[in-house]
């Protein structure tokens, strides 16, 4: 597992988000519009992703685009993240975007580490993931969620489930007593993904260290 840190390696915060190359294009245009939203001293450890449908997966899933299907790699990618947060001294916020926002939600169900979840455009769609998600109890008590507009207006059937799949989960967590939103953005699922990701950061930031936002 290869690891980039950015940010102030010494902060008592720290962000953890899987990517993938596109993703590491725009990791330093996140956290300016990051440290442009919350006024937080913070790290963050993007988690370099080689095989994104398996890794990310909880479990096996046929393909809905293209011939890759889905694999069951998410256990074994959160065996790898958890060292990463060994200090009990600080404090840990998971999150990612598209699958690696459904990964981070899922993650939030085995392990109360993280004090917050940053899911922008989760890929809740995601076949079962909404009654595994009745089924078990998170154990994040802060959870961030954002679709863009366009994005249940997919032509792909499975996909344009994402916008009623994403509604339903939101309803669950606030009957829950989960301290969470669900923003919407304009566009489809691939504009400014790297705005999107400070957003998410920034708010369960807040929420986890006192409104400190900058009113972004």
């Amino acid at each position: 597992m290869v690891t980039f840190e950015y940010g102030d390696a010494k902060a008592s915060t720290v962000l953890i988000q899987p990517v993938d190359d596109h993703d590491m294009a725009g990791i330093e245009a996140e956290i300016a519009g990051l440290q442009r939203l919350i006024d937080v001293d913070f790290s963050l450890i993007a988690v370099k992703v080689d095989r994104w449908n398996s890794d990310l997966s909880p479990w096996k899933a046929p393909a809905v685009f293209g011939d890759e299907g889905f694999g069951d790699g998410a256990g074994e990618t959160l065996a790898n993240i958890m060292p990463l947060c060994g200090n009990g001294d600080k404090t840990y916020y998971l999150g990612g975007y598209s699958l690696a926002g459904l990964f981070s939600l899922w993650a939030a169900y085995q392990t109360d580490v993280f004090a917050g979840i940053a899911a922008a455009s989760p890929s809740v769609w995601f076949p079962g993931f909404v009654g595994y998600m009745k089924e078990h109890t998170i154990q994040s008590p802060t959870v961030y969620l954002s679709l863009g507009d366009k994005e249940e207006k997919s032509r792909n059937p499975v996909m344009a489930k994402v916008g009623d799949c994403l509604r339903d989960g939101y309803a669950w967590l606030s009957e829950q007593g989960v301290r969470c939103t669900l923003e919407w953005n304009k566009g489809g699922h691939f504009k400014e993904p790297e705005n999107r990701m400070a957003r998410a950061f920034a708010w369960v930031l807040a929420r986890g260290s006192g409104d400190l936002s900058r009113g972004g």
